[in-house]
């Protein structure tokens, strides 16, 4: 069943004055719903009309014009829901549907998702309530929907490589040049630009490509931990190796080891990843035995380690080992339009995975997109746009689909120095500190709504003074 959509001819001179019929608003538990509904229509910029039964509803329904019908459901909203639908459909305008019952059910909620009413309203009808879906109902129809672009990515295994931005041809130039061969290479970037991806293109297109893959976060495994897994470790080599454990480097075999946040490890271990790379042997924890190995290293960071090296924080002797060939990643706000061919990517992805159809992004949707800081580069685009496909009701990608956090900056203009623009820092400090606020200050949750690392949400907190 096809849900209920906005007229395509309708605009915001159209629903300057919002045209409600009200059906079955009065007498029994909605008694004084039409009454509320005049009073707050005044000050609302509405125009209200009844239809005390279904028979004279659609004869209204026929005979004028309406944005918007408030049906009061039955005793059975189940089953009244599949015949407003159909009924509006076919009605003049192509009027939208809230529904008011008397507690509505997560089922009755969830129908009603599915089917595409503007909203469900519980009795006794709040103002608060009706307001935000009829302002809903306003900036939808004031969008105009903008074809979403056909985007071929550059496969990478189950991941993808997308943009044309000189900044990203510069990548990939430097990409092919040294993927054929078996140089080291570190990848530079802010959490979220891509450098597993980079890395699992470097792999997949080079003289290793038989061989396995293997990726390990420093930073997500505990210091005292991270030399084991990195290595392996004997039987018995401390406390809980109750067997032999064969480490990561062995598990790449003649594949690509990719370590991931590398500025994170301690300056001991640093060493030892220097000597393998030096030696291509390492050695187990708690074991003697000198074992080859034959991986290639691609080592990645968001930090700066010429600055590191400055603090002594990270060894110079294994940074000019790992920078043979070095990879910087663009932010995603450095992409210009790359912007729009990933929305469109992962719009697609993740429509195809929820089993939605869309087709278009809205033009204040885009531009929202646009104006947003980005500070988890396209990760954090990811998240948002797979949140955005899983509450979207029709075939465009509406603002009203964005998270909160996103459609907040829309009333921050106040707030701007003159000229209306943020430095990139600027922008960057204030929706890390936005997003704080949502989460109630939990570096976690923040954190995977900007779609960072903790560590990395922590440094940045640090280096705002938030």
């Amino acid at each position: 069943m096809e849900p209920l959509v906005p007229s395509p001819g309708a605009g915001k001179e159209a629903l300057a004055t919002l045209r409600i019929l009200v059906v079955g608003g009065e007498g029994g538990s909605a008694g004084g719903l039409v009454q509320n509904l005049r009073q707050w229509a005044d000050d609302g910029r509405l125009e209200i009309d009844t239809a005390p039964d279904l028979p004279r509803a659609v004869r209204q329904l026929a005979g004028q014009r309406w944005d918007v019908v408030l049906a009061v459901l039955g005793d059975r909203p189940d089953d009244d829901l599949p015949w407003w639908v159909d009924t509006l459909r076919g009605a003049n305008g192509s009027p939208r549907l809230i529904a008011v019952a008397q507690a509505p059910s997560m089922g009755l909620v969830l129908r009603a998702e599915k089917l595409g009413l503007l909203d469900v309203l519980s009795l006794p009808l709040r103002r608060d309530e009706l307001v935000r879906a009829l302002e809903r109902l306003r900036s939808v129809v004031s969008e105009t929907a903008v074809p979403l672009p056909l985007v071929e990515p550059h496969a990478v295994g189950p991941y993808a490589l997308v943009g044309q931005s000189p900044a990203m041809l510069d990548v990939y130039k430097l990409l092919a040049r040294v993927a054929g061969s078996s140089a080291t290479v570190l990848v530079q970037g802010e959490s979220g630009t891509g450098k597993e991806v980079v890395a699992r293109a470097i792999h997949i297109n080079g003289p290793h490509a038989s061989g396995a893959f293997v990726a390990v976060n420093c930073a997500a495994i505990p210091e005292n931990l991270l030399e084991s897994e990195l290595f392996g470790h004997e039987k018995g080599a401390f406390t809980g190796a109750v067997t032999r454990k064969i480490g990561r480097f062995e598990q790449a075999g003649r594949g690509t080891l990719f370590l991931d946040e590398i500025a994170d490890m301690s300056l001991a271990l640093q060493a030892k990843i220097l000597r393998a790379v030096q030696e291509r042997e390492i050695e187990r924890v708690g074991g003697g035995e000198t074992i080859p190995v034959d991986v290639r290293l691609i080592a990645a960071t968001n930090r700066d380690l010429k600055e590191a090296i400055k603090q002594a924080r990270f060894r110079e002797d294994l940074y000019y080992r790992l920078a043979v060939v070095t990879i910087r990643l663009p932010t995603l706000g450095e992409r210009g339009d790359d912007l729009v061919l990933l929305t469109a990517y992962f719009v697609r992805h993740f429509a195809e995975r929820y089993g939605k159809r869309i087709r278009a992004i809205s033009d204040r949707a885009l531009d929202l997109l646009r104006a947003h800081a980005w500070v988890g580069n396209v990760r954090e685009l990811r998240n948002v746009i797979e949140r955005a496909v899983i509450v979207a009701t029709d075939e465009t990608l509406r603002a009203e689909h964005l998270p909160d956090e996103l459609r907040g900056e829309e009333t921050t203009l106040a707030d701007r120095p003159q000229g209306g623009l943020l430095t990139l820092a600027e922008a960057e400090a204030r929706h890390i500190a936005r997003v704080l606020a949502h989460t109630n200050g939990q570096i976690g949750a923040a954190a995977e709504i900007l779609g960072i690392h903790r560590n990395t949400l922590t440094r940045k907190m640090k280096e705002y003074g938030l």
